[in-house]
């Protein structure tokens, strides 16, 4: 969807009164964050079982966004750290203008209640929005001081003073929401102030549900190559005509160095079988990540023969490890880091670990960002590629909430939200939409370090693994949370969200959540989402529902908590160790899917959990059926799709195996008796030499594993080429 401007939305007083019926030494806090940063609170009534409040807080509220009010009762203790008793969760959308209702809350059946009572006014002012998140005109106020003696006036003093100044110069115009002040103190006594006023067309990330106008020129360019392929690969006498070319893109599963040389034997079978350009996208996480970023350093690497660049990383795969802990490497690190510091970036020893990465696939610093990989694409001489990782919260594990964010030459952005930025400004500090501190932009490296951070993981991800246990993490790890009802029942349109009541954990299950979805480090970036506010109906908006699938997305004072705190960043095989979900956006319109699997353990997994999480969102996806016999002993590739509905791409899996391979050395050529030990090549055992942890193979495995995943696909061309004939037949039909 495309930015809108209203030019007179909505804005409403909201009065309180707050009666509460409770324990003794009890208190109230309110907290709506669309209206105020600031949590109102009650006076404490000491000692008595049954105190009453009459007090009322008044908030200024626009109507546009959702406004959750919270209501948190506390027990007061002079000694120790309040007790937090239970929270309210109340949708203000649910009242009615200019009508004065007496709400109950009812907390405890038998006899605690909560009375509120909300009183709704009208007002105006001006937002700029979308339709998911939403942003005031206003951006930021930037406040530099300088004094010799800092004490002489105190924080607070300077915003109050400046709070009218600003008031006087913007008040006709628009209505401040929030703003920051930057102090810093030095030698000379100076102040001045810098207001941004920026208007809609001015805004830094991009909102809306299209594909950005780069892509959308990237695909009509790489249709020629599309077309072409096909023709000579199915053999067709006439030329495609741009609406009868299918999309087709690959999709990769990591696993560390197995997973990188694998990837170049798959790229290179198809390629002999003139495949390759016919696909449109890449994707891919952890390890093949590193295959990408490799790839994408030269513009036409896949007008190329791939022999070349495999030649050149057989080099570093196969290189000793240990001089990458040398001192002067060790120095190297340091002065990176430092470096890195220096230019404003937040460093985390997942950066230290990019650089690590760096030297596993170079020789020499390498100065490659993001942004110069749209050299690849300028032609659409090249498929796609897009990176993925997920963003998480501090305190909830990825079971309980993680974001899909992905990262092209192009943009960075969720498609949950529909908010993007471009590549280059990746790291740099945003406000309501606006770029308010551009920082160099990052080399690639530490992006390949964050896209395979495995050392993000929590207990609670080993836990799951090893006891695939959801009810333990239920009862040790969440907030108690249902739905309640008010007295009396007010009308509920289907965007509003139900009235809750939140009872917190005790201490010790606090504190063992704490354990279990404690990080050892994780790469934070800055969140270009701050600022924003979420949409008052984006609970029924089309495109947010298929994401919408962790415990916080139906809560938006969370969810725009989430957006305040830095993204935090890591490998998706930290929840599913697949590249589907950029695949899968609609607007793609992804026909034929080629699933390239390199993922250790149970190879049908990644798959299966996959297609179940898209089940459960609604997205469609062809039903996964693998006998258990061929569970068992997988075959080279299976093909799913679905006749009858043509928004379902069809899937071709190739798993990570060895089976005829054993015996043949390419399709239909037997091995000689000389040549059998070429064949045994170990994927599967825990004995294999390709096991994840390993970061250095022999030459001969090296060679071994590209033949085998060389092989792989050039012995199931039959099945490739007929897929893509069916998709050509559907894209005549869908025309006609």
């Amino acid at each position: 969807l495309s930015e809108e401007c209203d030019s007179a939305p909505p804005f409403h007083f909201l009065l309180s009164s707050f009666i509460r019926v409770s324990q003794s030494d009890c208190y109230v806090t309110l907290w709506l964050p669309t209206a105020s940063s600031q949590k109102m609170q009650t006076k404490t009534v000491q000692n008595n079982r049954n105190p009453i409040w009459n007090e009322t807080f008044c908030y200024r509220i626009d109507s546009r966004v959702k406004n959750m009010l919270e209501l948190k009762i506390w027990d007061e203790d002079r000694f120790s750290k309040d007790d937090e008793l239970c929270t309210v969760l109340f949708d203000i959308a649910r009242l009615q203008i200019g009508r004065k209702v007496r709400v109950k809350f009812l907390l405890n059946p038998q006899d605690n209640m909560n009375h509120f009572e909300p009183h709704v006014h009208n007002s105006l002012s001006l937002f700029i929005w979308s339709s998911l998140l939403q942003s005031r005109e206003v951006s930021c106020l930037e406040v530099n001081g300088h004094a010799k003696e800092p004490k002489q006036q105190s924080t607070s003093e300077v915003i109050a003073s400046l709070t009218g100044y600003l008031y006087v110069m913007i008040h006709n115009n628009m209505c401040v929401h929030t703003f920051f002040v930057v102090m810093s103190w030095q030698s000379k006594t100076t102040t001045f102030v810098v207001i941004c006023i920026c208007r809609p067309k001015d805004m830094d990330v991009r909102f809306g549900f299209d594909l950005c106008t780069e892509e959308q020129d990237f695909l009509c360019k790489r249709k020629k190559y599309v077309a072409a392929a096909l023709k000579k690969v199915l053999q067709l006498e006439e030329d495609l005509q741009d609406h009868e070319v299918p999309v087709v893109a690959i999709t990769t599963t990591g696993g560390g160095m197995r997973s990188l040389t694998a990837m170049y034997g798959s790229l290179l079978g198809l390629q002999k079988l003139n495949i390759l350009d016919s696909v449109s996208y890449i994707t891919g996480l952890s390890g093949t990540t590193w295959t990408m970023a490799n790839l994408y350093e030269d513009a036409n690497w896949s007008q190329k023969y791939l022999e070349e660049a495999i030649n050149k990383v057989r080099k570093q795969v196969t290189k000793c490890k240990i001089k990458g802990f040398t001192l002067d490497r060790l120095k190297y690190y340091y002065s990176e880091l430092k470096e890195r510091t220096q230019q404003g970036h937040n460093t985390s020893f997942i950066d230290l670990w990019g650089l690590m990465v760096e030297y596993l696939l170079h020789d020499e610093k390498d100065n490659h960002k993001l942004s110069d990989q749209r050299q690849a694409m300028n032609e659409g001489q090249n498929p796609l590629p897009i990176y993925l990782a997920i963003n998480l919260k501090k305190s909830y594990s990825a079971q309980d909430f993680r974001e899909w964010l992905e990262f092209t030459p192009y943009e960075v952005g969720f498609w949950k939200y529909g908010a993007f930025i471009r590549s280059e400004d990746f790291g740099s500090e945003f406000f309501m939409g606006r770029l308010m501190k551009k920082l160099p932009e990052t080399r690639i490296c530490y992006l390949e370090g964050l896209w395979s951070g495995i050392f993000s993981l929590d207990v609670m991800y080993f836990w799951n693994l090893a006891f695939d246990s959801e009810d333990f993490w239920y009862r040790w790890t969440r907030d108690r949370v249902k739905d309640i009802e008010e007295d009396p029942v007010l009308p509920m349109n289907p965007y509003e969200a139900e009235t809750r009541l939140l009872t917190p954990s005790g201490p010790l299950s606090t504190a063992f959540r704490n354990v279990l979805t404690g990080r050892p480090t994780i790469a934070e970036f800055p969140n270009f989402l701050r600022g924003f506010q979420m949409h008052n109906e984006y609970l029924e908006s089309k495109q947010f529902s298929p994401w919408k699938d962790t415990v916080l997305d139906t809560f938006a004072n969370k969810l725009m908590e989430t957006a305040e705190d830095p993204l935090s960043l890591t490998d998706t095989g930290f929840f599913i160790n697949t590249s589907y979900p950029p695949l899968l956006i609609p607007q793609r319109k992804v026909d034929v899917i080629l699933h390239l699997n390199y993922s250790g353990g149970s190879q049908t997994l990644p798959l299966d959990l996959i297609s179940k999480y898209f089940s459960e969102q609604g997205i469609p996806f062809p039903r996964i059926d693998i006998s258990k016999e061929d569970r068992k002993n997988l075959k080279e590739c299976y093909v799913f799709e679905d006749a009858h509905d043509t928004r379902v791409p069809t899937v071709l899996f190739f798993p990570l195996v060895n089976d005829t391979f054993k015996k043949y050395k390419a399709p239909g050529v037997e091995r000689r008796p000389s040549e059998m030990e070429e064949g045994k090549v170990d994927v599967s055992s825990p004995l294999s030499p390709y096991t994840t942890r390993e970061l250095s193979f022999s030459e001969a495995n090296f060679d071994n594993l590209v033949k085998m995943t060389d092989y792989n696909i050039l012995n199931n061309e039959n099945l490739i080429v007929q897929a893509l004939r069916t998709a050509v037949e559907r894209k005549k039909q869908q025309t006609k």
